[in-house]
């Protein structure tokens, strides 16, 4: 198998979380914690991922400071993975792929998980990209500037 490339020096913010993130594994394991999982098996029975390569995502995550290991919350002697603030930034992009998803990879009468809001109950809505007035921006209203 190739090794893959790696982004570290590139100048694209785009491509440097790549490195960490451009595994579809480790988005899943990333929502399910979101989702409330934090032990090495709940993410395991969860993704019927294979434990080495689960546990090669989960060290990549807490290498990068995506997650920290903490003591299990029930004082039983196993560790949990906790989301860091790092981790916890990354709800905006796991919410706006999942959005996509919807939209584009389901019928409109197909079941499927929705994201609603705890206290509401309503579906959350849509992720926005605003500019710094609060105008509703797309990708033809931006640019990108190299250092």
């Amino acid at each position: 198998m190739p090794k893959r490339t790696s982004h570290e020096e590139s100048a694209c913010p785009v491509a440097r979380p790549l490195d960490v993130l451009g595994d579809g594994w480790t988005l899943l394991i990333v929502r399910d914690a979101f989702d409330g999982l934090r032990r090495f098996g709940q993410f395991q029975k969860n993704l019927g991922l294979a434990k080495n390569i689960l546990s090669a995502r989960l060290a990549t995550l807490v290498a990068h400071g995506v997650f920290e290991l903490a003591p299990a919350a029930d004082g039983s002697p196993y560790q949990e993975y906790v989301l860091t603030e790092k981790g916890r930034a990354l709800f905006p992009v796991v919410t706006a792929l999942r959005q996509w998803g919807e939209r584009y990879f389901f019928t409109d009468d197909e079941p499927r998980a929705r994201l609603v809001d705890r206290a509401a109950g309503a579906p959350v809505a849509p992720v926005e990209v605003r500019a710094a007035d609060g105008r509703v921006i797309g990708p033809e209203d931006t640019e990108v500037l190299l250092p």
